[in-house]
């Protein structure tokens, strides 16, 4: 499983070549996420109403190296949007992904734009 974590790596917005349509904005539970594919990826996909903002990251918890985290509850960590992993609640930044309370690996996190009421993420292959 350790090959599939590996797979997952950030990409900063000024790294973006492809932007991915992913979905209707309608497709996505408002402050909730939705995983979407992109070629061998499962991306986790949240729509944080309450800030306006949407965030895209790896959907594999690095923990227990199941494809979960857009079933996590996102929130707020002493002021960092944060996703809560559903199987060990494990914390992470939705902006950097960046472990909020314990010793893990940050996880992958990628650039989200809404255009047309669609939403795209954007990868740098």
């Amino acid at each position: 499983m350790e090959d599939v974590l590996n797979k997952y790596k950030t990409t900063k917005l000024n790294d973006v070549n492809i932007w991915f349509k992913a979905a209707p904005v309608t497709a996505f539970p408002k402050d909730g996420g939705a995983c979407i594919k992109y070629k061998n990826l499962q991306i986790a996909v949240f729509n944080f109403e309450r800030l306006n903002t949407w965030y895209a990251t790896q959907n594999l918890s690095p923990e227990k190296q199941e494809m979960v985290l857009s079933r996590g509850m996102i929130g707020d960590y002493k002021g960092t949007p944060m996703i809560a992993c559903p199987l060990h609640k494990k914390t992470f930044s939705l902006e950097t992904g960046e472990n909020l309370n314990g010793n893990l690996d940050p996880i992958a996190v990628y650039p989200v734009k809404i255009e047309n009421d669609f939403v795209y993420v954007g990868f740098s292959e």
